[in-house]
């Protein structure tokens, strides 16, 4: 089936409208960032640069380490820039842009977010990493989408709504399961557990200055909350919208963070570039070694 010029829309030169890229400028690995300036922070640890695109706040440069080809693309900040850029993504790599027409054969992406966050466990301090095992959404991005659960993300589900108190009310969370081959390599170095992914940095991730909040205690009950062996470990804005699109159209996603506040003991990072940079440079190593 042919997808119309209104659904799959691409500029005069055939990239696609918001990331500005054509498929042969993408690589099969992605690192999204989300702040546009951390491109170059990427890329600089690159052997050689292929291609350097901007649109808006999406910046793509393309290039290898070694014999090891890789993307690196900034998103902006929310999950609904996440669904832009993982859907222009998929559609780079499994949708002939000439016949818009599915490819016969589909490619699978190996998509890692770089980010920063906070950490919900007194036990996980700041400059530290974390790989997210899986991506559980305040956001509602997934719910526009059909995509059914695996028993164990219903499981967990239900025992987190149970345990929040959010199986009542207007936020609806969701759940999906990060890469557990990527999981398996980004192991030592890196604590693991449920990313929460949130819409917005104070309110929705209980931060008061002068507005009340609807959900008063939730942090508590976030850094309380353990399901069998799984527990939430920190929380961000991209990841759980990265873990469930990347599930639907088939790509292998884990969410990588240097932990910049501690929200338990009320600790930020004296040098979070550093951190970052640290995250940088020991998750690429893994990626062209091991990807």
């Amino acid at each position: 089936m042919r997808i119309p010029e209104s659904e799959l829309i691409l500029d005069k030169r055939g990239a696609i409208y918001h990331i500005g890229a054509r498929p042969e400028e993408i690589a099969g690995t992605v690192i999204l960032v989300g702040d546009p300036d951390r491109v170059p922070v990427v890329s600089k640890h690159f052997d050689s640069i292929e291609f350097k695109l901007q649109h808006r706040e999406f910046i793509t440069h393309t290039g290898y380490i070694g014999k090891k080809r890789i993307t690196v693309l900034s998103t902006g900040i929310g999950p609904d820039n996440i669904d832009i850029a993982m859907n222009e993504l998929d559609a780079l790599a499994n949708i002939d842009l000439e016949t818009r027409t599915l490819k016969p054969t589909l490619t699978s992406l190996n998509i890692l977010r770089f980010g920063t966050s906070g950490s919900l466990r007194e036990e996980i301090p700041v400059d530290s990493f974390v790989a997210g095992t899986h991506g559980l959404g305040f956001d509602n991005v997934m719910h526009f989408y059909k995509i059914p659960n695996t028993a164990s993300e219903n499981n967990i589900l239900h025992a987190f709504k149970g345990h929040t108190d959010l199986s009542v009310g207007h936020v609806i969370p969701y759940i999906y399961e990060g890469s557990p081959s990527l999981l398996n390599v980004f192991n030592e170095g890196y604590h693991q557990g449920i990313t929460v992914g949130c819409p917005g940095f104070y309110g929705p991730q209980g931060r008061i200055l002068r507005l009340e909040l609807a959900y008063p205690g939730l942090i508590d009950k976030l850094t309380s909350f353990r399901y069998e062996e799984h527990f939430v470990s920190n929380f961000e804005m991209e990841s759980s919208a990265i873990y469930g699109l990347g599930k639907a159209l088939g790509h292998q996603c884990i969410s990588l963070n240097a932990i910049v506040a501690n929200r338990v003991v009320k600790e930020f990072s004296k040098d979070s570039g550093l951190a970052v940079e640290q995250l940088i440079q020991q998750s690429l190593n893994i990626i062209a070694d091991s990807i």
